[in-house]
């Protein structure tokens, strides 16, 4: 038995408006073979967790440049513990400092990718670890 390819929902939560990264990202994975849900600009957090639940994904991807990365990753956690979805893996990536990387994933981001990482090792890192789910 085949299993159906990943789906990932890719999204930009908060008040940032750039979303270059988040779309070179997404075609990345699609190229992949990974089925992308971007749910466009300002999206929250409420918003981006039932997507990722209605399209039955096996991991959330997001885009915070804003600073707020604290708050939205977390938050994110959050709804998904409420809604009995934590088996969706939450990955992201940002101008995030060091010190919040090592805080997001003790509080359950799986990986923070930060600039200058390459579109192959984010979908070698989500092959890798979303396969399994």
């Amino acid at each position: 038995m085949s299993r159906s390819p990943l789906r990932v929902v890719v999204a930009k939560p908060g008040l940032d408006g750039h979303d270059r990264g988040a779309k070179v990202i997404a075609r990345a994975l699609r190229d992949a073979g990974v089925e992308v849900i971007y749910t466009g600009l300002h999206q929250t957090p409420e918003q981006i967790v039932e997507a990722a639940i209605q399209e039955d994904a096996d991991g959330i991807g997001l885009s915070v440049l804003s600073g707020a990365h604290m708050t939205l990753f977390t938050r994110v956690l959050e709804l998904l513990a409420h809604q009995h979805a934590s088996d969706i893996v939450v990955f992201g990536g940002g101008i995030i400092p060091d010190d919040d990387i090592v805080l997001l994933e003790k509080a359950g981001v799986a990986k923070v990718f930060t600039p200058g990482a390459t579109t192959a090792e984010v979908v070698a890192w989500v092959e890798e670890n979303l396969a399994d789910r």
